[in-house]
This record gives structure tokens, C-alpha cells and sequence, in this order.
């Protein structure tokens, strides 16, 4: 006798993943299930989300790394458990931090005698490593004040108004007045004389962009550093300079190694770096360097010993992962100076490829510099018609990603299209963007005028005028629906009637 039994529906080893009743019924979003699920289920319910996210290798709007060898990639997961505030327990993982930071301060020639270690710490972005630099200026800046009984009530922090969305945060949360020299068009940096000229006895600092995220220029340091000593011998302050390197920190040193712009200049007292940058490592890490001891007050550092031991800490968060830590480590002794040589090179010549495929259009001002980040920043010359921000939606239809943004006051008529040149970034990838994006252009040659279109008053004619007259007006948002989507079904019927080709 065939002894046999009906498979009950929870027994889902039986049904392929898409045929599980898991998949075919929609899951809480805001609130947790009541019942568990299979993990083959969880995963495939994920993962199928997850595909609608653009690709990161695309995704030319972002300075952060989107590719680590493989061995690095095996490191990351063995160590992607450790939780770094464990000093004690991961004595290596600690050990390799500070080797990090010895070597990125070599890197910006801090003054260092051959045995002494540097002042540093990693975080988890140049974030936090501008908030921690931003509240060692305060407290140096607050202590002085209140050693010469002045008040401590009114500090300030000059800036470029293109300066990251972190110093903003900075100012905001530690209650510091940012006050920012304006942009004007065709000139997208800090001036340095304007900056100066804002510096009174409340500035706790000025800080200097190393690759501004606007167009990737690196503002000039040096001349900062020259007209400020200058306005410091003449006030008798002695206002210090702040260097955000988070894009230009490993760009500069292999690139431009005479450009001074790092601890050779006496003012420059403490830099930050975005390791996941330029640095090469996956988003989660960036680092800030002291100059020496004296400029990191000591009030600032916590010392903790409920882990095991005495450990010093001067971070705004607690835990954080050790892989990125692990990972920076990796990327300095894999790459060394050669390795990082080569690549900045190269980001640098797909740089001027993409360039200069894009000037052979005639279509585009080039709003990037030569020296400074390897991107590209550009603009239509003749936006009457068709907008930036028309190319960068359409791109996306290529699986591009491509920003596109106005510039900060005063600047904030200027619109331009940015694309970021990252290790992962061919040569290849550069001439198809070209291709790409002279079809874009063709596209929206093809189609209606977004902005403006033109309607006849012929019988509204006066007495004393006979003449039809044009009037230019707005077209409202259903307006431009409608042309859009006309223009595109003529578009698409045109290209049927004269190529077979689907």
C-alpha cells in the first residue's frame, strides 16, 4: 500500500519563490508583521525593491566610492561585526586606526619629528570630522576670550557661500554665526581678500573648500593664508584657518604635490578628509587631522574606562563599525603613493574625455576648472527652450544619474549639470555619456518649447493699430503635459515611419 499525505500550506520548501503565498500578498510597510516568513521569502521580497534604486556605479551626483576590490570586500565582512568603540577588545582594529591617521598626516606634511604620532581620529564622514574641528576652534577661540575677560557670546565662522550643507549644520547646532562671502557669476569659490575683510575678533576660524562641490575648483589656500597673516599681525588676533578636504584631501598631494595648501602653511590647523571619497573606500569614513597636540583642547577628549581600559575618545557618536576602518587601511598599503597616483591620473584624463566630448557638441558651457576634483560641471548655452534639469530627467531614462542645481546666492541664475569622475569610471563609460547625452539633445530638440509659447490677439485689434499682436505668456503645468506627451507620440510615430528597426 502507497502511504502518501497532502502538503500543507505552511510547508513551503515545495514552492518556488514566487509562488509562495509570501510574495503574492502585499506586507505591512509602517508597521511589523504579526507572523514570521521564510528568509528565502524576506530576501527575495527585499531584493526585488531594491532593483528599483539606481545603480551606484551610475550615480555620477556622488563623490563616494561605489567599487573596492574583492579582497578588500572580504575584509569589510569579517570584520563587519566589530564594533570599533570596543578599544580593548580589538586592540588591532585600534592599531590600524592610528596608523591611518600617521599616515594621511604625512600626507599633508604635518610637523612631525620622526617618533611623534599625530593628532587624529576617524569618523564617520567629513561630517562629523567638520563638527569635531568646528568645536576645538570654539573652545580654543572661548577659552582665550574668557583668559582676557572678553564675552564669548557672539562667535562666527567665515566662509564661501559654496561651502557643504555640514557647515550650515555646524553653525545651526553649536550656535555660531556663519557668515558666508557671496559667489558671483563665473567666479563659484571663496574669495580670499573678501574673506579677510569679514574676519573680526569673533571669528573662531576661516574655512577654505579643497574642492568645492559646485564645480570641483580648490580654493587658493595660500593666498589665504598670506592675507591673514597679514590682518592677524595688524589686529594682533590670530585667527586660524579650517581646510575642508573632504573631495581634494587625496586628490591634491598625487595630482598637484606643489600645491600649498595643507599644514606647510602656518595658519592651517586642522584639515578633514572623506576616506570614502577620494580616499577609495565604501561610504562611512573620513578623518581630521590636528596640526599638533596644543590645537586640540584637552577638554574635549573623554576618557572612558568601563570597556576594559583607559581610552580616550573624541567623537560625537559611540559606536560605529570597524570595517571602514579596516578598508582605509587597505587602500594606503595596497595603493601606496603609486596606486593613488595612478588613479587620481586617470579619474583626470576620463575627466578631459568627458570634457571635451562635451565642448565638440557646442551645446554646453564648461563651468569646472582644470585643476581641482576630476568632474565635470556644465551648462547649455542657450537655455531658452530646454533646461538642465529636462537632461538630467531624461538621462535617467539611460540609467544615468546626473545632477543638476543652481548655484548659491549670488550666483543662483546660473544652472549647471555636474558629473563626478570616480575611480570606477572608464573610458568607455565617459564616451557613452557623450553619445547619451547628444541624444538627449536630440530628443528635446524634438520637442515643444518647455518655457514659453506664442498666441495670436489677431481680432483683438484697437482702432488705432491694425497689426496682429504676439503676446509671450507661461504655459501652465497641464499645458506642458500635454505638449510633452504630444511631442513624444509624433516623436516616437516619426522614428516608425523611418527606420525598421525596433
Amino acid at each position: 500500500m502507497v502511504l502518501s499525505h497532502a502538503v500543507s500550506e505552511s510547508d513551503v520548501s515545495v514552492h518556488s519563490t514566487f509562488a509562495s503565498r509570501y510574495v503574492r500578498t502585499s506586507l505591512p510597510r509602517f508597521k511589523m508583521p504579526e507572523n514570521s516568513i521564510p528568509k528565502e521569502a524576506a530576501y527575495q521580497i527585499i531584493n526585488d525593491e531594491l532593483m528599483l534604486d539606481g545603480n551606484p556605479r551610475l550615480n555620477l551626483a556622488s563623490f563616494v566610492t561605489t567599487w573596492m576590490e574583492p579582497e578588500c570586500d572580504k575584509l569589510i565582512m569579517s570584520s563587519i561585526n566589530k564594533n570599533y568603540v570596543d578599544m580593548d577588545e580589538y586592540p588591532v582594529t585600534t592599531e590600524l586606526q592610528n596608523r591611518c591617521v600617521n599616515m594621511i598626516a604625512h600626507l599633508f606634511n604635518a610637523p612631525l619629528e620622526e617618533a611623534e604620532t599625530a593628532v587624529g581620529v576617524g569618523t564617520v564622514g567629513s561630517s562629523e570630522a567638520i563638527m569635531l574641528a568646528g568645536l576645538a576652534f570654539k573652545r580654543k577661540w572661548q577659552n582665550k576670550r574668557k583668559a582676557e575677560g572678553k564675552p564669548v557670546d557672539k562667535p562666527n565662522i567665515v566662509t564661501g557661500a559654496n561651502v557643504q550643507v555640514c557647515w550650515e549644520k555646524f553653525a545651526r547646532y553649536f550656535e555660531v554665526e556663519l557668515k558666508e562671502v557671496k559667489l558671483s557669476e563665473g567666479y563659484y569659490v571663496m574669495d580670499p581678500q573678501q574673506a579677510v575683510d569679514m574676519v573680526d575678533e569673533n571669528t573662531i576660524c576661516v574655512a577654505a573648500i579643497l574642492g568645492s562641490t559646485l564645480n570641483g575648483e580648490f580654493e587658493d589656500v595660500k593666498l589665504l593664508n598670506d592675507l591673514l597673516v597679514e590682518k592677524n599681525k595688524e589686529t594682533g588676533w590670530d585667527t586660524p584657518i579650517h581646510v575642508d578636504a573632504a573631495s581634494g584631501g587625496f586628490i591634491a598631494p598625487f595630482l598637484y604635490p606643489e600645491l600649498e595648501w595643507d599644514f606647510r602653511l602656518p595658519l592651517v590647523k586642522s584639515i578633514n578628509v572623506s576616506g570614502h571619497k577620494y580616499g577609495l573606500v565604501y561610504a562611512g569614513i573620513g578623518w581630521v587631522i590636528w596640526r599638533n597636540k596644543e590645537d586640540l583642547p584637552e577638554e574635549l577628549i573623554f576618557h572612558i574606562n568601563y570597556l576594559g581600559a583607559d581610552q580616550p575618545t573624541f567623537t560625537l557618536n559611540f559606536s560605529k563599525g570597524s570595517s571602514q576602518v579596516i578598508a582605509q587601511y587597505y587602500q594606503l598599503i595596497r595603493l601606496g603613493h603609486e596606486g593613488y597616483r595612478n588613479v587620481m591620473e586617470n579619474c583626470r584624463e576620463n575627466m578631459i574625455v568627458l570634457r571635451e566630448g562635451l565642448e565638440k557638441t557646442e551645446r554646453f558651457n564648461i563651468v569646472s576648472k582644470d585643476e581641482g576634483v576630476p568632474l565635470v560641471a556644465f551648462s547649455l548655452k542657450d537655455s531658452s527652450c530646454h533646461t538642465e534639469f529636462e537632461i538630467s530627467d531624461m538621462l535617467r531614462r539611460y540609467g544615468w544619474i546626473v545632477p543638476a542645481y543652481t548655484m548659491p546666492p549670488n550666483a543662483q541664475h546660473i544652472t549647471v549639470l555636474r558629473v563626478v569622475i570616480r575611480e570606477d569610471f572608464s573610458r568607455t563609460l565617459a564616451e557613452r555619456l557623450v553619445i547619451d547625452i547628444e541624444k538627449v539633445m536630440r530628443e528635446l530638440d524634438e520637442l515643444p518649447s518647455r518655457v514659453i509659447h506664442k498666441i495670436s490677439l489677431g481680432q483683438e485689434k484697437s482702432e488705432s493699430n491694425s497689426d496682429n499682436l504676439m503676446v509671450t505668456v507661461k504655459k501652465s503645468d497641464i499645458d506642458k503635459q500635454r505638449d510633452i506627451i504630444t511631442g513624444w507620440k509624433k516623436f516616437v510615430a516619426d522614428r516608425k515611419k523611418t527606420s525598421g528597426i525596433c
